[in-house]
């Protein structure tokens, strides 16, 4: 399922127009962005966690040439399925 698809179920469930679902779907996705760019945890209970996790940076290896080359440190995005997401999944 993309953004798209999402947004035509939400609307087709809950009898409202397309443009109102795409204006609540996108509404969720900024505000979850948001949160997590600020240094927050998204917890949608049940189903899962979002979080960022800060990685060092560290010498690595190019795989082609074999040259040493540092790697910068970043930001990842992570997430963790809740459990009842991990029940239903193995049912």
């Amino acid at each position: 399922m993309n953004k798209s698809e999402l947004i035509k179920q939400l609307a087709d469930r809950t009898q409202i127009s397309q443009e109102e679902a795409d204006i609540m779907v996108h509404t969720l996705i900024d505000e979850m962005k948001k949160t997590l760019c600020s240094g927050g945890r998204v917890e949608i209970r049940g189903f899962c966690n979002f979080s960022v996790r800060s990685y060092e940076s560290y010498t690595g290896r190019n795989p082609k040439t074999g040259e040493l080359m540092e790697v910068p440190a970043k930001k990842l995005p992570f997430f963790k399925p809740g459990k009842e997401f991990k029940e239903f999944l193995n049912e």
